[in-house]
């Protein structure tokens, strides 16, 4: 490819088509409808471009115009405020505030256990014990599911987008849910549903379920 950030005319995302971060990225962008050239990497196999703009040479990665970003949340949060329309995020401080408190913990309580599972340098044992947290945790919290139509709240947010890659991968990643989550079953069914989560899916993840 070999263009720098600053000549390229439209936005870009570089992302690992099985990632479940860069998949969190992709459905804000599906949501808002942002035209986007979303570049596929493969792990080891990073183009020349994103090693001159992110000094980490990581996915996800985002230009736009002159602005390169490659932290995950960060990246949804700013496209959340330079496409407002639909928003993601509530308007109050105080909302706002609790819906990035709910995003650190799926950050923590799940996403530390997804990335576990799908490492390879796992130790098997490790895995197992990942596998059977994760499940637990997901079905402990499935009441809260059948409270409110998205998580803990009336309107999709960036906190549903962090946890519609998780669930969409339980099949990968092994982990069945009992008949008593089935609350987190029925939310799973509407967010997969949503044009939005559809246009996000990237071939690699469309063949996970």
């Amino acid at each position: 490819m070999g263009v720098t950030a600053n000549k390229r005319s439209s936005m870009a995302f570089f992302s690992d088509p099985l990632d479940h971060y860069c998949h969190r990225v992709r459905i804000v962008l599906a949501e808002k409808g942002v035209t986007v050239d979303v570049v596929d990497v493969e792990p080891g196999d990073y183009p020349q471009e994103l090693a001159e703009n992110n000094p980490y040479n990581s996915v996800p990665t985002l230009l736009d115009r002159d602005l390169v970003l490659y932290e995950p949340n960060i990246m949804m949060e700013y496209l959340d405020e330079r496409f407002p329309h639909p928003p993601l995020l509530p308007v109050y401080p105080v909302a706002r505030a609790n819906s990035r408190l709910l995003m650190y913990r799926v950050q923590r309580d799940w996403c530390r256990l997804v990335d576990i599972i799908v490492d390879p340098k796992s130790a098997s044992a490790e895995v197992t014990r990942a596998r059977k947290e994760l499940r637990e945790s997901l079905t402990g919290v499935a009441p809260v599911f059948a409270e409110m139509p998205f998580f803990m709240s009336d309107e999709f947010s960036l906190v549903d987008c962090c946890i519609a890659p998780i669930l969409w991968r339980l099949p990968q990643l092994g982990v069945e849910l009992p008949k008593q989550a089935k609350p987190l079953q029925d939310y799973m069914e509407r967010i997969f549903q949503r044009e939005g989560f559809i246009a996000s899916l990237s071939p690699a993840e469309r063949d996970m379920q």
